[in-house]
């Protein structure tokens, strides 16, 4: 037997000058997501609420927004989650510019995207040539099911706490993005130096916040992050890898 209550959800309505969050009474039924109730919102009180989305299956990364404070995609989020008496409260994504209500402007991440170069594989290997260990396919294949749905550079409070920090970090989407590459055992090109002084892979602290929001449960922190700062710091500081530099250059 299906059920159905009046939630209580607070959404923030507003643009770039200026906003705040309204109230609303919705109606909630059996198995609906947040994205639902925005919908509905659209649909009976505010058909000028503004919302981006697409696939409503958790694989576009286009509705991600901040539900009771925490970053999520509104069509992976069950209303069953909260309780029916709580007020829900639905915001923007904090660490981008806001353009109407729940749609903000994440172009930053497009022009980090553009910044890294792309898979540089040998001169003289051909297409259809590539081989590959199946184990060397599996370490960065974790990497290729994120949905940029953004989540991860949202809560990454060095970018979301200090918009000084964005021209020279590039947020941990595109620091495992370096690292996928740097992994690849086919990619020519020495990504290291470019993690650390051009994408700023020293800013992170390993607090783990993009790991915990990731709708894909890709293990960012442990997997990439970490591992590309081992790479780092054994080019600086392990004395045999620096010889070994040394040595390979003469």
């Amino acid at each position: 037997m299906s059920t159905s209550y009046q939630a209580n959800v607070r959404v923030w309505r507003g643009d770039d000058t200026g906003g705040g969050l309204d109230d609303f009474k919705v109606e909630v039924n059996d198995g609906e997501v947040v994205l639902d109730i925005i919908h509905r919102i659209q649909q009976t009180q505010a058909g000028d609420l503004a919302v981006r989305w697409n696939c409503k299956a958790g694989k576009c990364g286009s509705c991600s927004a901040e539900i009771n404070g925490r970053p999520r995609l509104l069509c992976m989020t069950r209303m069953s989650t909260f309780d029916p008496a709580e007020t829900v409260t639905i915001t923007p994504l904090r660490a981008f510019p806001i353009i109407r209500d729940l749609v903000t402007d994440v172009s930053f991440n497009y022009e980090k995207a553009r910044q890294i170069p792309s898979f540089a594989p040998p001169k003289d290997l051909k297409p259809g040539e590539y081989r590959m260990q199946q184990e060397d396919v599996e370490r960065s294949q974790e990497f290729r099911k994120c949905i940029e749905c953004f989540l991860c550079q949202n809560t990454c409070h060095v970018v979301r706490d200090h918009e000084e920090n964005k021209q020279a970090f590039a947020g941990p989407r595109f620091l495992m993005r370096v690292a996928e590459l740097d992994m690849h055992p086919l990619d020519t090109l020495d990504r290291k130096d470019m993690a650390q002084d051009e994408f700023g892979l020293g800013y992170c602290n390993i607090t783990k916040c993009c790991t915990e929001v990731c709708p894909e449960h890709i293990k960012i922190t442990d997997n990439a992050l970490i591992p590309m700062k081992e790479r780092v710091a054994d080019r600086k500081y392990d004395p045999i890898v620096w010889l070994g530099n040394k040595l390979f250059r003469r």
